[in-house]
């Protein structure tokens, strides 16, 4: 009979998850269907296709290949125009926008086609994550309970949004995520088997996003951790003569397995890379990276790179070093972005903490401060002890809870690393510590909701406790309904527009750009939804001035009329409507589109496409 029911009782959470999973597939592809290119998919989708169908790297160096290269496989059942011939193909150093928009937009192809077929290869590997999510949390806070951050991280507005576009994010968190976990499993279950997966994980990491290389020092601090808790607590019972070689052949054998693991994964890169560069010219390979690092500041790492690349054996990891060292320029190049009505290119170090309580959905923000709260409050008993306590209950929770606490220090680091970069342009880049954060929030709220009174001396204060604890659980199993209840609704109420969500407390979908915008609000996603205003309304010629990788020509031909703020009022060319992407808005100068500002309130345009194209008719 137990059998019977723990059998009925995992078929129904796989059934639950299978759900979970369904339903996330389709908000995304619901949101991916109405959506043009975003900017960053410009460059990433022909870049794909060019190194599956060409095995040539030549476009989009600065991120790594796995995400484009599998976002490219179903397009090699199609068929497609590839501008092979090109100027920009053939002459350009990455020339990654110019053939973007002419394989997407100028070569008889379906462009949207391409891009849907393209989508479900991030789609894919975000619901793959999901099930990572719900396995990892099965294994720290139990089977049913590990459904809290797998339903958080599933209907998480700003993953339904990045979970579907061919942008590495979302795959870097998969990466990150899975190397952490096999790591962490290999330090404490530790065999040829995991060393090996944890190997593999940590070479897929870093073929899905440079950021992945902060793997290498977290890893060695982790593996450090790891030693000085085992050599302590061993200490006392090695013989003092023996101590010394003793720990010391422990300390080689963990140098030894992190270098074997950081092997096995640079030979999965090297692999990669020299599969997708077999056929990129290793002549136009050394003046491209030439070219590229001119200006880069470390000329040691510069001249080492170029040599590399013209090496007929070393040149994939040349490639690879490349996308490295363009990252390490672009991050302290920074960006110019609009923050708080700010416009700068030197970031702000509270950009992603203020970005994250202003897009991250109020009923997890209460769980993750509840969570929080609460282990505080945990904390500070332990704090009123003596030093030899604390040390105890540090050991052990290392002893018991290393995982937590290696998710604990990847936040902290991570966040450290992201708030110093000047690189700030949306909440994306810190998504790598979501599901982690998920799974320690649900931890939080585990031990919170489990928490009972346990001090009674008599039979009467027995039942008052048992009374009292019956009738907090029932508060806290209808409040936990309600929150979660409250996090679906709000996600499926701002369906599909995830990608311009924003939590109430920074004005809905509908008002978030007035605090930031780039990919937090408007990447060029609404194209599309302009195209079918155009038609609605009978249009005859509209002036554009657009952010994002979509083309304005290809969607509304000759009714589309490139325009910029310099070129004045649309209305003096006979031309009674203008169209601009709130991104452009927010990113000009303060004398960029005075002469709008002098007729109209530019953020109260007189008709919207989706929530970032801000439409006036003049």
């Amino acid at each position: 009979m137990m059998n019977q029911f723990l059998k009925i009782s995992k078929n129904f959470r796989f059934s639950l998850l299978a759900i979970i999973i369904l339903i996330s597939f389709s908000l995304m592809l619901n949101a991916s269907l109405q959506e043009s290119a975003t900017m960053d998919e410009l460059a990433h989708i022909p870049a794909g296709y060019s190194y599956v169908k060409y095995l040539d790297y030549r476009l989009n160096p600065e991120h790594p290949p796995l995400l484009k290269a599998i976002s490219a496989i179903p397009l090699l059942f199609q068929k497609i125009n590839f501008p092979i011939e090109s100027q920009n193909w053939q002459n350009d150093v990455n020339g990654q926008w110019a053939v973007g928009s002419q394989f997407l937009y100028e070569s008889e192809n379906n462009a949207d086609k391409i891009i849907q077929w393209s989508r479900l290869g991030p789609m894919i590997l975000t619901l793959i994550l999901i099930i990572f999510i719900y396995i990892w949390s099965s294994e720290l806070i139990g089977a049913w309970w590990a459904f809290l951050p797998t339903f958080l991280f599933a209907f998480s507005p700003n993953v339904l949004a990045h979970g579907h576009y061919v942008t590495t994010d979302i795959a870097a968190t998969l990466g990150i995520f899975s190397s952490l976990y096999f790591f962490t499993k290999f330090l404490s279950e530790p065999s040829k088997k995991h060393l090996i997966f944890a190997g593999l994980a940590f070479g897929i990491a870093q073929l899905l996003k440079f950021s992945a290389i902060l793997l290498i020092p977290f890893f060695i601090f982790l593996i450090t951790i790891f030693y000085i808790r085992k050599t302590l607590n061993d200490w006392p019972d090695a013989e003092p003569s023996k101590r010394l070689k003793r720990f010391s052949i422990r300390a080689y054998h963990y140098i030894k397995s992190v270098f074997i693991i950081f092997l096995i994964g640079y030979a999965v890169v090297y692999a990669v890379y020299f599969i997708f560069t077999i056929n990129y010219p290793i002549e136009k390979q050394k003046a491209g990276t030439e070219f590229i690092l001119s200006s880069f500041g470390n000329r040691f790492l510069a001249e080492t790179d170029i040599q590399m690349s013209g090496n007929k054996i070393l040149r994939p990891i040349g490639e690879y070093l490349l996308g490295v060292l363009m990252v390490i320029q672009r991050s302290s190049g920074g960006n110019t972005g609009y923050f708080l009505g700010e416009v700068s290119s030197g970031g702000w170090w509270y950009y992603f903490p203020i970005v994250f309580i202003l897009k991250e959905p109020i009923p997890s923000l209460i769980l993750i401060l509840l969570a929080f709260l609460f282990s505080i409050k945990n904390i500070l008993k332990i704090l009123s002890t003596n030093w030899r306590i604390k040390f105890k209950i540090f050991n052990d929770y290392l002893g018991l809870h290393f995982a937590e606490f290696s998710m604990i220090s990847f936040i902290i680091f991570y966040w450290i690393y992201s708030m110093k970069s000047p690189l700030n342009i949306g909440i994306r880049h810190i998504l790598p510590t979501l599901p982690l954060i998920y799974i320690l929030t649900a931890s939080g709220i585990k031990k919170w909701f489990l928490s009972f009174t346990t001090n009674y001396n008599n039979f009467f204060s027995a039942i008052f406790a048992f009374a009292f604890n019956f009738t907090k659980t029932i508060l806290k199993s209808a409040a936990l309904t309600i929150i979660l209840l409250w996090y679906i609704l709000e996600t499926l109420i701002n369906s599909p527009y995830y990608l311009s969500y924003f939590n109430e407390f920074g004005g809905g979908v509908w008002n978030g750009y007035k605090y930031v915008v780039d990919s937090n609000y408007d990447w060029g996603q609404d194209l599309k939804r302009l195209k079918k205003f155009v038609e609605k309304n009978d249009i005859e010629k509209i002036s554009v001035d657009y952010f994002g990788g979509g083309n304005p020509k290809y969607y509304l031909g000759d009714k589309a009329q490139h325009w910029r703020s310099s070129m004045g009022n649309p209305k003096d060319d006979n031309i009674e409507w203008l169209a601009v992407s709130i991104n452009t808005l927010q990113n000009s100068p303060d004398d960029e589109y005075l002469w709008l500002k002098n007729i109209k309130n530019i953020y109260q345009p007189d008709y919207l496409a989706g929530t970032s194209i801000f439409i006036y008719k003049f």
